[in-house]
């Protein structure tokens, strides 16, 4: 698959996962819409932002270049969707540790490189995700263990590592 059929294969899960637009007072990215946040994201008008518009700058900010494309489709995917949530450095630090702990040597420190791709790249994809979502989950509660007030996206972060 080319790395922008993987990426509309992406972009469906995360849109799944995000819905329209949001301005919740736990979230530190302020008004979202499609994940999108007016924080990290100041010079787009969140509130007006059209599905296409947002599927774009996912595509130029946050899929290209970013090394999604050097990782096997499934488990490129499942990363991207938790690196729009919880930050791509985190979700990245997941699939090291989540290759760990299915007995790859891997160092964790949140880059898509050579040896995280080509550890990803010898598995079984299946082994691989399954320990994702663990990592992810527990991720998850770390965040809200040092966050209490987001404490209202606890079930969705949880559906999210596990789906």
């Amino acid at each position: 698959m080319s790395s922008r059929q993987t990426f509309d294969k992406a972009i469906a899960v995360v849109l799944a996962h995000e819905g329209g637009y949001v301005d919740h007072d736990a979230d530190p990215g302020g008004p979202t819409n499609y994940g999108i946040s007016s924080a990290a994201n100041p010079d787009v008008d969140v509130e007006n932002l059209t599905r296409e518009e947002a599927i774009e700058i996912y595509y130029e900010r946050y899929w290209t270049g970013k090394g999604y494309d050097r990782l096997p489709d499934r488990i490129a995917i499942k990363v991207f969707d938790l690196a729009v949530n919880m930050g791509r450095n985190p979700a990245i630090c997941c699939l090291q540790r989540a290759l760990r702990a299915v007995g790859q040597t891997v160092t964790v420190d949140g880059v898509i490189g050579p040896e995280t791709a080509g550890a990803a790249g010898m598995l079984c994809e299946l082994a691989v995700i399954a320990a994702l979502r663990s990592e992810a989950a527990g991720e998850y509660r770390v965040i809200l263990v040092r966050n209490p007030d987001r404490a209202p996206f606890a079930a969705g972060w949880i559906s999210r590592a596990y789906s």
